[in-house]
């Protein structure tokens, strides 16, 4: 039976509004959707990242004998002194503006021996590429020599906004302005279209995946490792359990022939990277801290994505519930949402369920769970970022009606009246 702790209010908040720590956050029930069984399954509750030497004057004692009573003229150091100062010139001239020409002469003509030109390279350019991202993509791929001819042709064809996403086809030292055209143009590689919709876990893209394209489940299980791609991806290097869940971006795509694992987890990683380069994680961070006295990483805040994705149906829905949870974190309240059990279960959680001892149990531990639960989508990233200001602790969701609530008994009074 759950018991109640009385969590301090929150400076400015009501009183009432930090009570049953160990209540649930919410209920919600939800009828299955295109993301998995797992996602809208009905739910018992929810909620529920430096001496100086003398100068002196030497004197000259002529000898007896000599032959030559005149002294030796003093020979002026100037000629000398200006000669140490122009070999040095030389010297600098020579370091600064020579040596790097020649040597970047060598590297360019070793760089260009070492890839063999007409060569065909299949890319894809993710939606949303910035032109950098389009750049280094082309570069990588050895299909333009020189980033900066890129940019060049960009500018001369005026074509910064026309560039369009998809699946391309070049050869390796193409010409730059044939590139940037066909970039213009559009994707010359039609393929088979892979949709990945949002809330999916890795366990079931790969099912999804193997659908598609006959790849193995399995394998692809096997292959999407974050080890396999965290030298590549600075954004994977802090994960949990060697997991990339999460960061396989929710979206349909395109691939020429058949694909490996391999090339499909580098597009989805790709667009992952795309899409939240743009998103504020460093102020996001800021604020919750200062709101919530909550510090999270970038990882912490994709979980709790995570998380909204599986318990909000709407889009306004998204934001109070990244609100209520982060009261519940806020106020010492375990989340108490059985979405994070579902990720264990694959499907409904019972009441047994709740009591099983697991890392994904967020009845039984405080905090978020250890890994992402899922893939969110852009607007539960957003509102795992921008949670609304409430002081909602709890939440009852169904296919129609919704229920935020401050206090237990507004939200059992919701509950029964959805009875």
């Amino acid at each position: 039976m759950l018991t109640e702790n009385k969590p301090s209010p929150r400076t400015g908040r009501a009183a009432t509004s930090r009570s049953q720590a160990t209540r649930p956050a919410g209920t919600r029930f939800k009828t299955p959707a295109a993301s998995g069984p797992a996602r809208h399954a009905a739910k018992t509750s929810a909620g529920t990242r430096g001496h100086h030497i003398p100068h002196g004057v030497h004197g000259h004692v002529q000898p007896v004998c000599t032959r030559r009573s005149a002294q030796p003229a003093r020979r002026s150091h100037v000629p000398v002194i200006a000669a140490i100062i122009c070999a040095v010139a030389v010297l600098v001239f020579f370091i600064i503006v020579a040596l790097p020409a020649i040597t970047g002469l060598f590297t360019s003509v070793s760089a260009d021996q070492a890839v063999e030109a007409g060569v065909e390279v299949e890319v894809n350019i993710p939606q949303g590429a910035t032109g950098d991202q389009i750049a280094s993509i082309l570069s990588e791929n050895n299909i333009i020599p020189d980033p900066q001819d890129y940019y060049a042709e960009v500018k001369a064809q005026n074509a910064d906004m026309s560039l369009k996403p998809g699946d391309y086809r070049f050869t390796t030292l193409q010409d730059p302005a044939d590139v940037v055209a066909q970039l213009v143009a559009g994707p010359n590689v039609q393929g088979v279209t892979l949709t990945i919709a949002e809330g999916l876990t890795v366990k079931q893209t790969a099912k999804r995946v193997e659908d598609v394209y006959g790849i193995s489940a399995d394998d692809f299980m096997a292959q999407a490792k974050a080890s396999n791609y965290a030298a590549d991806y600075d954004f994977l290097a802090d994960v949990a359990d060697d997991s990339l869940e999460g960061f396989l971006y929710p979206k349909t795509y395109s691939f020429a022939g058949t694909p490996t694992a391999d090339d499909i987890i580098r597009a989805m990683l790709d667009q992952y990277q795309v899409e939240v380069d743009s998103l504020d994680f460093d102020g996001a961070r800021a604020t919750i801290k200062s709101r919530y006295g909550v510090e999270l990483s970038d990882y912490d805040l994709l979980i709790m994505a995570s998380v909204i994705e599986r318990e909000a149906l709407t889009e306004d829905q998204r934001y109070n519930v990244s609100s209520t949870f982060y009261n519940r974190l806020e106020a010492g309240m375990p989340l108490q949402s059985d979405a994070t059990m579902m990720y264990v279960t694959g499907g409904a959680v019972t009441s047994e369920d709740l009591k099983r001892e697991s890392p994904y149990n967020t009845y039984l531990n405080q905090g978020l769970p250890p890994t992402p639960i899922c893939s969110p989508s852009l607007a539960s990233i957003n509102a795992a970022l921008a949670p609304a200001d409430t002081d909602y602790l709890y939440f009852f969701i169904t296919t129609d009606d919704e229920y935020f609530s401050e206090t237990y008994d507004q939200h059992l009074a919701a509950i029964e009246e959805n009875r």
